[in-house]
């Protein structure tokens, strides 16, 4: 690449490099754009190797000026978010951590144990490192503050019985299905539950001591063992939030062990003084960095989305990191108020951080071994792919597509992905079979692939807009594509590749099930892919997880279709009136075994609808009425 001809400003802000395809593969920032930049184009042999792959795979490099420094930071978070360019350093979770939630939003909250995306009007406490933590504290604070844990539909199920379940008669619910707490008395169990939670378990625990004292004076000793037991539970469940700094001390501690390629961070939540959370994640050392530049970008990306347990008044972390005034203003604007960054060189901080790093150093010792054996088999698999299929280049990216339907009906294909052999979820696809094929494999395969390949055709030579990406979401072509089946799907294969002047840029195979027989184009014969070998096993990897995404797919519209049929025809039950039954009853099932009296409880739903629905299900019911 060579060096840019315009003017680069010497002002902060983002620059970006481009490979030829115009695909943003680096993303960085700078108080200088002009001294940043020109740093890159001097002799490669003195830029770190990865830097200097990643200077020779761009073709262009370009740049947005902004006002000041924190700008720039935040202008960097927002481009690598949406171009996850390949030469940036790639923070991933090392696990899915649970977190205990509260819907506070709903009229009768509920707690559980969650993972995954958080939604608003619930509150979340932790994560935690092992899901026997979380259940077991549940399961004492249940004890001392029974407030529901059953699901929407399960509710509504016992609200309509009028019966409760198990949970109320060993006492870890109060049974607000059936009107067993009133309303206030319920909402003051939540207030408790989440006080406890947040480590303001003080007032809570005098509250207690004093009603059990006045219990015990009153010689309502049965009262009192009550209030007893649940000082034990709520005691209990504090003991497995370690206590590690004064009472009013919200910090996080971040540490952090690393080797040249990766590093392992865990982070661990303190509030109130006490360990209520704890994080861990692996990097990708994509790119060449300090420890201070390390430090910075495991900061920006632990708060570039705003964080559970929000941004605490101490940061911790083990070496000062770079541009620490600028993280310091950023945080403290998205915190509304003072945040500082430190590095405790004595007393209980340092102690504690020793601690969070000793962490970071055994998650890296078992990261490393499970990535030796995984990187060297794969490595391994991907090469033997190459050699036996005789590919042009190692299968860095692997398409598979399956089929599924029954007997014509609901057809669907899938295509799932492999990337350096490890599934790349977001790159999954599901087809609805436009053209009525019947039981035609062959046909569905045909226009799957068709309209897979036809789409990238479209999107490789559309021009890149003017945030500088391309639309679409197939612009990447597989160096093999796989297809489920044998001699006849591979064939379908090679004629739409043929079709659409891809033979010789897309390589295809075939997988048959029956005996695990790989087939490629111009010969008749099997290639003989040796059993047990990690190359077979790969391809049988990605032929599963397309037949399972397949049937799910296939699986989900069957259903749907089936649901609406039980319910279609219907006089005066539409969609939205259909959808609010199933709900209300908690599935096709509950509407077909309910009564009229529990279909007359729906005060939204019109009696002659109500007396319809129910003759669907019960026609010999109709004399009767």
């Amino acid at each position: 690449m060579q060096r840019p001809t315009g003017s680069i400003p010497e002002a902060p802000g983002s620059y970006q490099f481009k490979d030829g395809a115009g695909r943003v593969i680096y993303v960085g920032k700078a108080n200088n754009l002009r001294a940043r930049v020109g740093s890159y184009f001097v002799n490669p042999e003195t830029l770190h190797p990865r830097t200097a792959n990643m200077v020779e795979a761009a073709s262009t490099v370009e740049w947005i000026e902004v006002r000041n420094e924190v700008e720039a930071l935040i202008l960097e978070h927002s481009l690598i978010n949406r171009y996850s360019p390949r030469f940036n350093i790639r923070l991933r979770d090392d696990k899915s951590y649970p977190f205990l939630a509260v819907t506070v939003d709903e009229q009768w909250p509920r707690a559980m144990v969650m993972r995954g995306r958080k939604r608003k009007g619930t509150r979340y406490f932790g994560p935690y490192p092992h899901p026997w933590a979380i259940h077991e504290t549940l399961d004492l604070l249940l004890k001392s503050f029974p407030i529901r844990t059953c699901s929407s539909s399960t509710f509504k199920q016992h609200e309509r019985l009028g019966r409760p379940c198990l949970l109320f008669h060993i006492e870890k619910c109060s049974g607000p299905c059936v009107k067993s707490v009133e309303a206030d008395r319920y909402a003051n169990l939540v207030d408790d539950f989440i006080k406890v939670m947040d480590g303001e378990s003080e007032t809570v625990v005098h509250r207690l001591e004093q009603q059990m004292a006045t219990s015990a004076q009153a010689q309502e000793f049965e009262r009192a063992a009550k209030f007893r037991d649940q000082l034990e539970a709520i005691k209990l469940a504090l003991e497995r939030q370690q206590m590690v700094g004064e009472r009013d001390e919200d910090i996080d501690v971040i540490g952090i062990a690393e080797d040249e390629f990766e590093a392992a961070v865990q982070v661990f939540f303190v509030r109130k003084g006490r360990v209520v959370g704890r994080k861990g994640f692996i990097v990708d050392k994509v790119e060449d960095v300090t420890p201070g530049r390390l430090a910075s970008l495991v900061v920006e990306r632990l708060y570039d989305v705003a964080p559970i347990l929000g941004i605490p008044k101490l940061v911790v972390l083990p070496t000062e990191p770079e541009s620490l005034a600028t993280l310091e203003e950023w945080l403290s604007r998205e915190r509304a108020g003072k945040v500082e960054i430190r590095v405790p060189h004595r007393g209980d901080k340092r102690e504690l951080h020793e601690l969070v790093t000793q962490n970071a150093k055994h998650e890296l010792n078992r990261h490393r071994l499970r990535r030796a054996s995984d990187h060297t088999a794969r490595t391994r698999a991907l090469n033997e792919l190459q050699d036996l299929l005789g590919l042009p280049e190692v299968p860095l990216r692997i398409e598979c597509y399956d089929m599924a339907h029954l007997q014509g009906t609901d057809y669907v294909g899938s295509m799932v992905v492999l990337e350096d052999g490890l599934p790349l979820k977001r790159d999954y696809r599901k087809f609805k079979i436009k053209s009525g094929q019947g039981n035609d494999d062959y046909a569905a395969m045909r226009e799957v692939l068709t309209r897979r390949l036809t789409a990238y055709i479209k999107e490789r030579d559309m021009p890149i807009n003017e945030r500088g990406d391309r639309p679409g979401k197939f612009s990447y072509a597989p160096q093999l594509l796989l297809v489920d089946g044998g001699k006849g799907q591979l064939g379908v294969a090679e004629d739409v590749v043929r079709e659409l002047g891809l033979e010789h840029e897309i390589p295809v195979a075939s997988l048959a099930k029956k005996l695990e027989e790989v087939f490629v184009p111009g010969s008749s014969d099997p290639v003989d892919i040796p059993r047990g070998s990690d190359a077979l096993f790969m391809l049988q990897v990605i032929r599963d997880e397309a037949h399972r995404f397949a049937n799910k797919f296939h699986r989900e519209l069957r259903g749907k279709r089936m649901i609406k049929s039980e319910l279609e025809g219907i006089k005066g039950l539409g969609d939205s009136r259909a959808k609010k039954l199933i709900a209300e009853m908690g599935g096709v099932g509950g509407v077909r075994s309910a009564t009229r009296a529990d279909l007359s409880k729906l005060t939204w739903l019109p009696r002659s609808v109500a007396e319809a629905v129910y003759l669907r299900f019960h026609p010999d019911a109709q004399d009767d009425a």
